[in-house]
């Protein structure tokens, strides 16, 4: 196909490889419909190229992809193809093979792409300046919509500095009329038939002596096959049944000889890759699928299928798409759940769910398996956080063990959809639920174990630390009768973690420890659920420095092995965290990005908070974000949750002078609840003082809460506020010292809200200086000439906690994988948005700024 009207695009394209020649790598993303000339856009820049490796591949229209489909095939001397290794030890092979020799990496067809590709594509693109590697992805932009396996990563593309989208659109009636020239074929006809396709025209033009255009670009297609025999045409017919490609060890068992391949070859139509047959376009494909009579593409699916079963190794995902096609109920439900295995093994608990629904469609046997299928269908549901999924899954199986005597199975459901309605937060289904798991289990076994270890979690979340211990008690007692492994990993984790909620001595470390026992193991559930919880309490218990280390490896974790459920969890966390450290514009992209996801309503509380109380600090009213985070509070009915909202609620009724007679009736209100618990010395110190400010009584015992909390309820405003900056939580640090009866201090609150851009704030306290007869009081200032630590974005917090520790831009770069010129560019827009003058100040600033 000829190259027309993509000029610009093609500088883009030739621009970034001399760029990764010379040492600095990019990412390119090309998109259109099909037949916009996507592949032959990268094809004409990839022409003629001696100095980069060009590994060029791509994802295949199965019905649910091969898992690292694309890596594995560009890969394959270090991503074995059995899909033992772990998605975290593919990112770095892949990224130590770019980073070695200039390549172009070409990943075609990204609205085919699995989601473990995905993850692959992301980590080296954001690392693509630091190796001198173009990657270059293609897609079809009209079939990735909200929900696609690729969104993230097409994001990616649109938000990050050094990547780039070349959108290609139809050809202009000019530039069909170049690519007919000579042929006498009628320009406006052509381009009203074809829309400017390239592709489209393209094939029309290939048969300009036809006696008349045809009716569509199909027939234009099928043109080109009329001169080969029957026999041939079916050969076609087999390859476009195999939509990823028709493997050349397949060909002897199909019959497909050397003279064969070279007619085929006349045609135009086919191409080899590395690995066998594919089309030239997959339009050409679906044109020749297009003419399969009615069963024969069954047919045609059965062959191919005979015949992968010969050839070693064997893919189970290709395999399952040639049985579901052949409607070959029993080999689609093995190939399945192998499939499903291996997708789950490597990290890709997307494409394990989706072949899992495919052997649970297809099952026909005895009604207990296919509940065990559907069972574990709804665990990878729960992984890739569709939980509303999940609960419908596993809950369609209750009725299947009732009917089979089965109380041991049913129990295990019970257990199982406890865990999901909690997350779902509906903690009330959720203990019943358990309740129901453990009567079923009748006091003993590993089932009920397990939901006498659930029911502690429960427990533990509602600051019950003494059932929580009971329980997990149990679960330990069990785990070590039965020499189970799983049931003591996940006693040790819940145990550590209940103590860590309470202060025990060693909860913390105990915590950290089965963290790492639960990694060894492989059980990254458990793992990924310890790193929650232990940054769940770090910033609870303000070591926010120490959440800041957990929540860089804890995320890292959730992207490797695939666990959105649990990346979501934290990255609510995370926005809590940078809300505390005065970081407000990184902590709204958090909870932004926390809200605008669907699957975890438990983790919806602190983005809710943040979003109300930042809108409430800066502009005097929360959008109704409080009241949402109530309702939410209020369905958990659980301190850690009711108790910050109410505080909220408290803050907004002294802030806008409006009363608010939840927070008047606190006391009957927390009435049930243990608010003398060390679960709750943080939430509950934090409502007294709120309290406190308005002369309102309070049910919290003042004894009971943590210690910047009791200095300040005793008074002792100063030394909170120094406890406060030595933590690194800002806004808590001007609110103590605005407590204070000095108005010298007062005022240092106000200047320090200010910086933050608690504007509205600032002026309450304004309001309350002139009140008590200051006469001095600041006024706010019209533009700030200091730090505002609160304008960052994540990714300038990261680049100015660097320059914080005196990190050259060189070694920035090197740290964050990007160019120094990129780095250049983040530190001055850093040095301008905390209004200094130069890295020097940001270093002798940095405790002040909450970046050391």
């Amino acid at each position: 196909m000829e190259l027309l009207e993509r000029d610009s695009e093609l500088a883009a394209l030739s621009g970034a490889l001399a760029t990764a020649r010379a040492g600095t790598g990019t990412a390119i993303a090309v998109s259109g419909e099909p037949g916009a000339g996507k592949s032959a856009l990268v094809e004409a820049a990839c022409a003629g190229v001696e100095d980069l490796r060009v590994l060029r591949g791509g994802c295949d229209p199965l019905a649910t992809p091969r898992p690292l489909g694309p890596i594995r095939d560009l890969f394959e001397d270090v991503v074995p193809v059995t899909g033992t290794s772990s998605l975290a030890d593919v990112c770095e092979a892949v990224y130590a093979q770019l980073r070695a020799e200039p390549t172009v990496l070409v990943v075609e067809d990204l609205h085919w792409v699995d989601a473990a590709t995905v993850e692959v594509l992301r980590f080296l693109v954001r690392r693509s300046e630091a190796m001198p590697s173009v990657v270059v992805v293609t897609y079809r932009d009209d079939e990735i919509d909200a929900t696609h396996s690729a969104r993230p990563l097409i994001g990616d593309f649109a938000v990050l500095d050094q990547l780039t989208t070349l959108r290609l659109g139809p050809l202009t009636f000019d530039g069909v009329a170049k690519l007919l020239a000579g042929t006498g074929l009628d320009t406006e006809r052509v381009h009203a038939l074809t829309g400017g396709n390239p592709f489209f025209a393209s094939e029309v033009a290939k048969d300009p002596d036809a006696p008349e255009l045809p009716e569509t670009v199909r027939d234009a297609v099928l043109a080109r096959t009329t001169a080969i025999a029957p026999e041939d045409f079916e050969v076609l017919q087999l390859a476009a049944a195999a939509p990823d490609r028709l493997d050349d060890r397949l060909l002897p068992a199909l019959g497909v000889d050397l003279p064969t391949l070279r007619r085929l070859h006349a045609t135009g139509l086919l191409l080899r890759n590395r690995h066998g047959l594919i089309f030239r376009h997959e339009l050409a494909r679906l044109a020749v699928e297009s003419t399969i009579p009615a069963g024969g593409l069954t047919r045609l699916h059965a062959r191919i299928l005979d015949a992968l079963e010969r050839i070693e190794p064997r893919d189970p995902a290709v395999l399952t798409h040639h049985a579901v096609a052949a409607a070959d109920s029993a080999r689609a439900v093995r190939y399945g759940e192998e499939a499903a295995e291996q997708a789950a093994r490597a990290g890709a608990h997307s494409e394990a769910a989706a072949f899992l629904q495919i052997a649970v469609a297809h099952h026909q046997g005895e009604a207990s398996e296919r509940a065990t299928l559907l069972t574990r269908m709804a665990y990878e549901q729960y992984m890739t956080n569709r939980l509303d999924d999940a609960i419908a899954t596993v809950t369609s199986t209750f009725p299947v063990w009732q009917d089979a005597g089965d109380p041991v199975g049913l129990s295990s459901a019970h257990e199982m959809c406890a865990i999901f309605e909690y997350y779902n937060a509906r903690r009330f289904q959720a203990e019943e639920h358990v309740e129901r798991a453990m009567s079923l289990a009748a006091g003993a076994g590993a089932e009920y174990a397990a939901a006498r270890l659930t029911l502690g979690y429960l427990a533990y979340m509602r600051s019950d630390h003494e059932l929580a211990v009971a329980c997990n008690v149990d679960g330990d007692r069990i785990g070590r009768e039965l020499d189970h492994q799983g049931l003591l990993t996940r006693s040790g984790l819940v145990r550590a973690a209940a103590d860590l909620a309470q202060g025990v001595e060693g909860g913390r470390e105990r915590l950290v420890s089965s963290i790492e026992t639960a990694r060894g193991l492989g059980y990254d559930e458990l793992a990924s659920t310890g790193y929650s919880n232990l940054v769940y309490h770090d910033v609870e218990q303000r070591r926010l420095g120490a959440a800041e280390r957990v929540l860089e490896e804890s995320l890292q974790f959730t992207l490797e092995r695939d666990i959105p459920i649990c990346n979501h969890w934290q990255t609510s966390v995370r926005a809590r965290l940078r809300f505390l450290e005065g970081q407000w514009n990184a902590a709204l992209e958090d909870a932004d990005e926390c809200l605008n996801r669907s699957g975890m309503p438990l983790a919806d509380f602190w983005p809710f908070v943040v979003e109300g109380l930042v809108a409430l600090r800066t502009t005097g009213s929360d959008n109704g974000r409080l009241e949402d985070a109530w309702r939410l509070a209020d369905q958990l009915g659980e301190p850690l949750r009711r108790i910050p909202a109410l505080a909220a609620l408290a803050e907004r009724w002294w802030l806008t002078g409006t009363p608010d007679p939840r927070v008047s009736n606190a006391t009957a209100l927390l009435g049930h609840l243990d608010t003398r618990s060390r679960a709750t010395a943080w939430v509950g110190g934090e409502l007294a003082v709120w309290l406190g400010r308005m002369g309102l009584p309070s049910p919290i015992d003042p004894e009971q809460v943590a210690e910047p909390y009791r200095l300040s309820l005793a008074g002792q405003h100063r030394e909170a506020a120094s406890w406060w900056r030595q933590a690194g939580a800002v806004f808590e640090q001007a609110m103590s010292s605005a407590d204070s009866a000095d108005p010298a201090d007062r005022i240092r609150g106000i200047e320090r809200l200010d910086l933050l851009g608690a504007t509205s704030t600032a002026d309450r306290l304004r309001r309350l200086l002139r009140e008590d007869g200051v006469e001095h009081v600041p006024p706010r200032p019209l533009a700030s000439t200091r730090a505002n630590p609160a304008g960052l974005t994540n990714r300038q917090l990261d680049v100015a906690k660097l320059v914080a520790r005196g990190f050259t831009n060189a070694e920035i770069a090197e740290r964050l994988f990007i160019s120094v010129k990129t780095a250049d560019h983040h530190v001055s827009a850093v040095l301008m948005k905390l209004g200094l003058p130069n890295r020097r100040a940001v270093v002798v600033q940095a405790a002040e700024l909450g970046l050391a």
